[in-house]
This record gives structure tokens, sequence and C-alpha cells, in this order.
């Protein structure tokens, strides 16, 4: 390292300490100072970009500056200090410079976070679940999560989304996530597992931050998930907040709970709660079996869309929307763009919802899977269409999957899997016209003015 690097580096170290001794105060002037200290971090002009319109809404007192509020006092420090290290400062900041140099050097760059699945077993048995036809006895050993984690940091990848199965059933992952303590875990959950005392870790942690998984209110989630599964998910929410864990929620949409899952009703029952994240997922015909009549309607998914960008500006609370905002994210992520998912099995996947894949994680090096025919194909053609509300190689251009599973001869991931590109091609070919149409317009006339769509993203 010159001496040019080394006064670089010792500037952004001086930063990142300003930045945590700013922390506790959580006054208006001081969020500005902090988002103003962060953008000084980075060398990326669309985090730069990010973090002047993010100041800006902050001057315009925006929700988000209520959540970010939230987040400091309602937070342990603990859980605030590590959200703020490992996430926005290794992960978004430091680990964005560094895999943006290795693209230089490699040709591709490495992708912000990644999906695993250390096991795919469960306590619960839901109808639909998308990882419901996995092998159940499958788990990946500690030292090859070990092992994947490490190689990760040597890549700049510093976030890392634990999906399943239950994660919560082997009790080995918390001492993973001890030993790897520079980085954030953002693990998806059923909840019933996290009592008191699993809450209390997770505190001493402080860098994981569970979503869990909820249908609506009781009737809702208990008509899926089981008796009374409902009341242990609000039982683990009163418990993180209490020992001031961050927290989130997960909602699957459906055909059949669109009208609920958007509602002033739910969404304020769960920030008062003390969740800061709702994650919405699109239902996709995949997994425990297919059930074709719940996938949402065109009409339906865009009048989420609506709601969702509605919720944005009035809530205090962090909301993603997994297929509807492909504006915001430059289209689909996959394939190593910005994510892919090792399953229980160490298969390398594009996506936890394209079961197909060439490649085996205790073959070869995180880097090495990467850089596969397979993603590469992907990649190539990303993004897919110029409308970036049709970002899903899945369900919007189901086409582009077939042909990279042809051309790469990647096998399915688990018995049933390849139904999705055989047996159910003309339902989602259909239903992709569909969609278009409707997308096309709302593109048009929404969109294609904005300068920077990505600015409401907050």
């Amino acid at each position: 390292m010159d001496l040019k690097q080394r006064a670089k580096k010792y500037t952004k170290v001086h930063i990142a300490k300003q930045i945590m001794q700013l922390l506790p105060n959580s006054s208006l002037e001081n969020l500005i100072r902090l988002v103003s200290l962060g953008e000084k971090l980075v060398d990326d002009q669309e985090l730069k970009q990010y973090a002047r319109g993010l100041k800006e809404k902050f001057e315009q007192r925006h929700p988000a500056v209520l959540l970010a509020q939230n987040i400091i006092k309602h937070l342990s420090p603990n859980c605030r200090d590590k959200l703020i290290e490992n996430l926005f400062i290794n992960a978004f900041l430091l680990g964005m410079n560094k895999r943006n140099k290795l693209c230089d050097k490699e040709g591709y760059r490495p992708p912000l976070l990644f999906v695993i699945s250390p096991t795919m077993r469960c306590n619960l048995h839901c109808p639909g679940c998308y990882a419901g036809e996995y092998q159940q006895e499958f788990g990946l050993s500690f030292e090859t999560v070990d092992r994947i984690l490490t190689e990760a940091k040597e890549l700049g990848i510093y976030f890392i989304t634990v999906s399943g199965g239950e994660v919560f059933i082997r009790p080995d992952i918390l001492d993973i996530w001890e030993k790897h303590n520079d980085m954030f875990f953002h693990v998806y959950t059923n909840g019933t597992l996290i009592d008191q005392a699993m809450a209390k870790r997770l505190e001493k942690l402080g860098n994981v931050a569970p979503m869990i998984s909820v249908e609506g209110f009781e009737k809702e989630t208990d008509a899926r998930r089981g008796k009374g599964v409902y009341q242990k998910v609000m039982a683990a929410m009163d418990n993180l907040r209490e020992e001031g864990v961050v927290f989130g929620a997960s909602i699957t949409e459906t055909r059949e709970n669109m009208d609920l899952i958007a509602t002033d009703e739910l969404v304020d029952m769960l920030i008062e709660k003390g969740a800061m994240v709702i994650w919405y997922f699109q239902y996709i015909p995949i997994g425990r079996k297919p059930a074709m009549h719940l996938i949402p309607t065109p009409k339906q998914r865009d009048g989420l869309r609506r709601r969702l960008r509605q919720l944005r500006v009035t809530k205090p609370i962090f909301i993603g929307d997994f297929w509807n905002d492909g504006p915001y994210v430059g289209g689909c992520i996959a394939a190593g763009r910005e994510y892919f998912h090792i399953n229980a099995h160490g298969d390398v996947e594009p996506c936890v919802f394209a079961h197909f894949a060439v490649d085996n994680i205790k073959d070869k090096s995180v880097k090495d899977v990467l850089n596969s025919d397979f993603f590469r194909i992907i990649r190539s053609q990303q993004p897919y269409r110029e409308n970036l509300l049709t970002p899903c190689m899945i369900i919007d251009k189901p086409e582009v999957l077939r042909e990279a599973v042809a051309k790469s001869g990647a096998h399915p991931t688990h018995p049933g899997a390849e139904t999705i590109i055989t047996k159910l091609a003309d339902f989602l070919d259909n239903y992709s016209h569909q969609y278009q149409a409707l997308a096309d317009e709302v593109w048009e006339t929404e969109y294609q003015q904005a300068t920077n769509p990505a600015e409401e993203y907050v």
C-alpha cells in the first residue's frame, strides 16, 4: 500500500469514528451530519447520489427521519453499533469500494450480498413453501459455512441473508454469527424459536436481524402456518423489541391476501411491535405443491406497487417489494449481479426462486461460482427489458431462465424444480404478456419522466 492509499484509509477510519461518536444523539441535525460523513466514505458515485437523496429526505422531514431516530433510540447500543459498523460501513461503504476494485481485476463485480440456507429442516410445514421440496436431511457443515463467509469477505461481501428451512433449528449457527462478527446477517425465520433467551443472545451478538414471516393477523397466519403460530410470532417480536434487536417482517403476497397485507392496520401494528422493515414477496409457483391460483393477478400486483409507494412516504418503516422494486435496483439482481443463493446441499442457484445450478460450493470457491457460464449467460441479458417494472426471469421474462438453463446445462436442484420451465411454461408466458401490457403503460406514464426513480426508495 503506497502513501496515498494509506492516507486515504486513515481518513476513512477517522470519519467512521466520527460517525460512531455522533450515533447516540438522534437529532435531525446529527442525522444530516451522519449522512454527509457517510457520503465522504464512499468512492462509488451511485452511493454518493443515494446519500445526497437521503440527506434531502431528512431535510424535508420525510418519515425516514423518524425511522432513523427509532433505530438510534430503540436499539441496544451493541445492536445499533453493529448495524452501522457491519452493514452501512463494512458492507455498503468500504465493501462497495473493494468490490468495485475487484471488478477491474476480475471482469465482474462481486455482489452486495448472497443468500445461504444452512439447513432445509423446519419445525413447520406451510403449504406453498418455496423451499418445501428440497431434501430436508441435507445441511451445510459448520466448516463449509465458515469457509464461504471467509471467502465472501475477501471479495468485499459483508452482508449475508440467511434462509432455510428454519435456521434457528441449528444451534451452531449462533457460533457462526459470533465468529464472523464483522458481517451483518439478515435472517428469514418463522419466529417460533425466538424466546427471551434467544433474543438476549441475539442482542449480545448485535449483528443479526431476524425477518419474521406473517401472513396477516392471527386468522391468516395460523391458517397457513398452524394454530398458535401467530401468538408465538407476536411474542418473538416482543422479545426482540425488549432487547433492542433490529427485526422486521416478511410477507408473501397471494391473490387471497392482497386486500390485507398493506393496510394501515397491519403496517401500524408491525411498527408498534417494533419492526423496522417489511419485505413483500410475490408468491411464485415452486416448492411444496405449487398453487397457480395463488399468484396475484397483474392488476393486484400493480395495485400493491401503488400502495407501497404511498406507505413509503407516510410510514416510518423501510419497505421492500421484491418484484415491483425493479426500477430502484436496475432490474433483476440475480446470478451474482447483486445476489445469488447457496442451498443446504451446496448447490449455487441464481435466485432463491430459481432452483437450478451448475456448481456446488463444496467443490468451488465463491469467486469461481460467480463466474460460471450459467451466471454469465443470465447477467449478459440483464436487465431483460427496458421496463424495469418487469424485472424477473421467472414471471416477467420466463424465456430467459429457460434459455439459460438449456445453454448452460444447469440441473434442477430438487425433484419437480424443472416444472417452472416445462409444465408451467405456457401459464407463465401468458401471465408475463398480461402483466407486460399493464406495466408498459405504467412505465411510460409514471417512470419515464423521473430523472432518478430510486430517490423515493429510502
